[in-house]
C-alpha cells in the first residue's frame, strides 16, 4: 500500500516526476498556475504519445505507425512549447 503524498513510494511516479522536471519545467518559467497546467498537460501529451521509452523497445505507451523511407522529407514538429521536437515524412507539397 502507497501512503497518501508519498511519490518516493511509487517507483513510476517517481520515475514520471522526475522526468517532468529535467525535461520540461526546469527550462521554463511559468507566469501563473494556468499556465504551469498547460506546460504540464502538454508535456503529459508528448511523453505518452512521442516520446520513446527504452522498456517499450523505444515505442511510446500509445504505439505509433511506422513510415517507410519513400513517404517524404523528414521534417522536425515542435512540441511542450518548442522545448521538444517530433520527426515525420512529410510528401514535398
Amino acid at each position: 500500500m502507497i501512503a497518501a503524498r508519498s511519490p518516493w513510494q511509487n517507483g513510476f511516479i517517481e520515475r514520471f516526476i522526475g522526468a517532468l522536471r529535467r525535461e520540461c519545467l526546469d527550462h521554463v518559467i511559468a507566469i501563473d498556475e494556468c499556465q504551469l497546467l498547460r506546460i504540464v498537460q502538454s508535456y503529459v501529451t508528448y511523453h505518452n504519445r512521442l516520446r520513446t521509452h527504452l522498456s517499450l523497445g523505444k515505442d511510446a505507451p500509445e504505439p505509433r505507425p511506422v513510415q517507410s523511407a519513400d513517404a517524404g522529407e523528414i521534417v522536425a514538429i515542435p512540441e511542450v512549447g518548442g522545448l521538444h521536437r517530433r520527426y515525420e515524412r512529410r510528401m514535398a507539397a
